[in-house]
């Protein structure tokens, strides 16, 4: 059999590499493809929430974003084409980002299924089932309720551990940390759930020392257990808080004091009221 060999001249060798231009055009894409992409949530995120008392909170215009159904629609259904195995391929990041926009995405949905004929969250759940167990979110190829993804998703994975996450996902309610008015990405989460933690703990109207006693979020008795597994070196929520001494408003005498349990932690009563704009 005779061998056959190809030899490329000097003037061949643009156009291949116009060719491998253009191959790499088309694969650059298709592998890109299955990357989680935020720009619409973020779009609506801008556009109809609304930051009040200097940033510590946030509401929601629901009826605007009634208005924009089907810019929402597209998002959830681009969130819910992504396959478990492109899922289990990102990085941690990419996946906590996804996670907590699709968690903040589908309430918000929720809550539109019935606007404006509630006036919480709760208004939702039924004798026997909450609005969290409600299973009818498509995602990864399973569906799923919101307590799904938050703690089974979220908290149940060893993946994150990460307590910030109680500061990012959004119940709908004035209680609630605020839903942020942009999309979580990964090149800027931590910063972002910082920022969340610091604002939460910094809005008085839901955290601070009053009579002697540091009244806190009834979120730091529901999920005490997250705050006390050692994240920044935290094993207890008094270590947790006074981590965020400055968001706080303590002062160094008042964190030794609160970590040696002088001045007591107690936990304010939640205001299960929609974070609807008046």
């Amino acid at each position: 059999m005779r061998s056959i060999s190809l030899t490329l001249s000097s003037s061949s060798k643009p156009i291949l590499g116009v060719i491998a231009l253009l191959i790499s055009s088309w694969v650059i894409p298709y592998a890109e493809a299955s990357e989680p992409d935020h720009q619409l949530w973020n779009s609506l995120l801008k556009s109809h929430v609304i930051n009040i008392h200097d940033g510590h909170a946030t509401q929601v215009d629901y009826r605007a974003i009634q208005q924009e159904a089907v810019l929402l629609k597209r998002y959830l259904d681009h969130l819910s084409a992504v396959k478990q195995s492109d899922f289990d391929q990102w990085s941690n990041n990419q996946q906590l980002a996804f996670l907590i926009n699709a968690y903040n995405a589908w309430t918000v949905q929720l809550i539109l299924s019935q606007y404006p004929n509630l006036d919480s969250i709760k208004d939702l759940g039924g004798l026997f089932k909450s609005p969290w167990k409600q299973e009818f979110i498509p995602l990864l190829e399973q569906t799923r309720s919101l307590d799904n993804i938050e703690h089974t998703l979220i908290r149940g994975s060893s993946r994150y551990d990460d307590p910030r996450i109680h500061f990012a996902v959004n119940c709908a309610s004035i209680g609630c940390p605020a839903l942020r008015a942009e999309a979580y990405t990964a090149d800027k989460l931590d910063a972002q759930l910082e920022e969340q933690t610091q604002l939460f703990l910094a809005d008085q109207s839901r955290n601070r020392l009053r009579d002697g006693r540091l009244e806190v979020s009834s979120i730091f008795k529901w999920y005490r257990e997250d705050f006390e597994k050692g994240w920044e070196g935290a094993r207890s929520l008094a270590e947790f808080l006074t981590h965020y001494r400055t968001s706080l408003g303590l002062t160094d005498n008042q964190k030794g004091r609160v970590i040696s349990g002088e001045i007591d932690i107690t936990f304010l009563d939640y205001d299960w009221r929609l974070n609807d704009k008046p």
